[in-house]
């Protein structure tokens, strides 16, 4: 079987059950469990239609590294509900959701799914480092715009972006950003610092959108050339972007190392094979009966036996 790396974006897909599925999945006690089971479910889908042979759940050990906010200080800052000295600060979320994110854990612990983090990073730096040097094809499923800067024809990564919703999900290749952005996928990260990020707290160069954004980047292949050209008076740079790009010039000295996705955390050896069924099937039993999982966690078990072969 030819060998293929899976990884999620695992905050991505389960806030986007939670708002997706019906909040009248409850468990015995009366508990919410329609995140967890969406999630389930969609690993489900992901699982039959691609069949990886390796799956990692990426997580937010910290959604808001405190690196980036010492250089961009307004990074995700719309999100915070309590700043904290010791320790990541703390995301809004709604409480229903927040109490599933335990049973979630406990879920794919006892099916044995890699669940990897690192501390003082986000999920998308753990993803954009399992990617980098994968040796085998990656598919990464996101809703997060910011991870196709780890689009890579000749590595065989690509985004499975799930922008529309999982069943109608795109598949993002180089070609796909082209087409979509008018830039390279290798330029996105360049493309998403200049044009800003409301959703990130990223403010971008005043009066530089999309199309400006993608017009400077076609012409001048990164910001490190862009900046050159606003002080080389020889330029062939216009006077109207050359001034925004010279207000912007605290900015773009700090953005792009925040927008970058980190390619070389530390993550040890993490077991990433696909299993073939629950590690702990006693465990997964006490939970299904105590959280009222029922048929997600069948359909799952099913999946991994039939994609495994076991």
């Amino acid at each position: 079987m030819t060998q293929r790396l899976m990884l999620l974006d695992t905050a991505s897909l389960y806030f986007r059950a939670y708002f997706g599925v019906p909040d009248s999945m409850r468990a015995p006690d009366g508990t919410p469990v329609n995140a967890v089971r969406g999630l389930l479910d969609y690993i489900s889908r992901l699982v039959e239609e691609y069949s990886p042979t390796h799956l990692v759940c990426c997580w937010d050990n910290d959604w808001r590294p405190q690196w980036r906010v010492d250089l961009i200080p307004s990074y995700k800052g719309h999100r915070v509900v309590e700043e904290r000295d010791l320790g990541p600060d703390v995301e809004e979320v709604p409480d229903p959701l927040q109490v599933q994110v335990p049973v979630i854990r406990d879920v794919l612990a006892a099916y044995g799914i890699a669940v990897v983090g690192a501390d003082g990073y986000e999920a998308d730096d753990v993803i954009g480092t399992l990617a980098t040097g994968a040796g085998m094809p990656v598919d990464i499923v996101t809703g997060d715009r910011d991870l196709f800067q780890l689009v890579d024809d000749a590595a065989g990564v690509r985004v499975l972006y799930v922008g529309r919703g999982v069943s109608r999900h795109d598949r993002v290749d180089e070609a796909w950003v082209r087409e979509k952005y008018a830039v390279e996928a290798r330029q996105y990260a360049d493309f998403a610092t200049l044009r800003g990020d409301a959703s990130d707290g990223l403010p971008g160069v005043k009066g530089v959108g999309e199309k400006t954004a993608a017009t400077l980047l076609q012409r001048f292949a990164d910001i490190p050339a862009l900046v050159a050209a606003v002080d080389d008076p020889t330029s062939d740079l216009a006077p109207g972007p050359r001034a925004k790009l010279r207000d912007a010039e605290a900015y773009l000295a700090v953005a792009p190392t925040v927008v970058a996705v980190a390619r070389d955390i530390d993550l040890g050896l993490p077991d990433t094979a696909l299993p073939a069924g629950p590690l702990h099937p006693d465990v997964l039993d006490g939970l299904v009966a105590q959280w009222g999982l029922g048929t997600s966690t069948t359909r799952l078990s099913e999946t991994l036996a039939r994609v495994t072969g076991i």
